[in-house]
């Protein structure tokens, strides 16, 4: 499965940004789809994913509250809004994905990522 990653900008803190994740190569059914930042010298952290056939969601504790994930089946596409955003938002976000049982919070659980997409929040 192919991924490709957009929305990501520059944006004042506060503001919102929607990320968009488009799926390709294959059906989802069965994939768990994930996102994940990586700031700039830090290890890449889970921020939130949705499983494609059930849309159970799930979201790291630093950013529950501020964020949504969602899928657009018609479209192959996973969404990630952000809200009040600030500087601490700031990294590369990549869109991940891979059939359940695979998947969680760790990078290590999987196997299909985007190019990641530059958010970049100014204070």
């Amino acid at each position: 499965v192919q991924l490709q990653a957009s929305g990501g900008g520059l944006v004042q803190a506060g503001e919102s940004l929607r990320l968009s994740c488009a799926a390709s190569g294959r059906t989802l059914s069965g994939y768990v789809m994930a996102w994940f930042r990586q700031a700039p010298g830090k290890e890449r952290d889970f921020v939130a994913a949705i499983t494609w056939n059930d849309g159970d969601t799930y979201y790291a504790d630093s950013m529950k509250g501020r964020i949504t994930v969602s899928r657009d089946m018609s479209k192959n596409t996973v969404h990630l809004q952000m809200n009040s955003l600030n500087a601490e938002d700031t990294a590369v976000y990549y869109c991940a994905a891979d059939v359940m049982p695979k998947g969680g919070t760790a990078v290590s659980g999987y196997d299909y990522w985007g190019q990641g997409t530059q958010v970049t929040v100014s204070s």
